[in-house]
């Protein structure tokens, strides 16, 4: 049997500001990258993210980005491979926080824009990318482009990889 996974980024709304219907676009995917607040995204977005995510059977994710939300997570910034593998740490743990709250689990890792464009072949950023993920659980998924620098690291440390 083939299976298809129809994978989407989503819960990038934030306070006032709406993007995108999760309530429509959950009928027709069956994972979701949501937005963990520092691209965009906010604590009640992500919970109701979540929520729709399992009122429709969706798979959930975390989609975490540089902290840049007037750049909506578009900009290339410069960070310590330290401190970009605890932005990305502290992203995931909150994601999972609300996903415990509502007894999801969650099952993978995208890195959002600029962050996941400069992961592709920066091994610093690959390696703290792949390093959070594996201090927080290293049965999650990392979403990365084949043949980047991210998915030669995940699969170097043991990191299962999603195309």
């Amino acid at each position: 049997m083939l299976y298809v996974d129809l994978n989407c980024d989503s819960g990038e709304s934030f306070g006032r500001w709406r993007l995108g219907n999760e309530e429509e676009l959950f009928k027709y995917t069956t994972s979701a990258n949501i937005a963990c607040g520092y691209h965009v995204g906010d604590p009640v977005v992500m919970r109701n993210t979540v929520r729709l995510a399992k009122r429709y059977g969706v798979a959930v994710g975390a989609h975490p980005g540089f902290p840049d939300l007037m750049g909506f997570g578009r900009r290339a910034m410069e960070v310590k491979k330290d401190e970009l593998e605890n932005y990305v740490l502290y992203q995931i743990g909150a994601l999972n926080a609300i996903a415990i709250a509502d007894n999801i689990e969650l099952q993978r890792v995208k890195p959002h824009g600029a962050l996941y464009n400069m992961a592709w072949d920066r091994v610093d950023y690959a390696e703290a990318i792949v390093n959070a993920i594996k201090l927080f659980n290293p049965n999650l998924i990392l979403v990365a482009p084949y043949g980047s620098a991210m998915h030669r690291v995940a699969e170097e440390h043991g990191v299962v990889v999603a195309f």
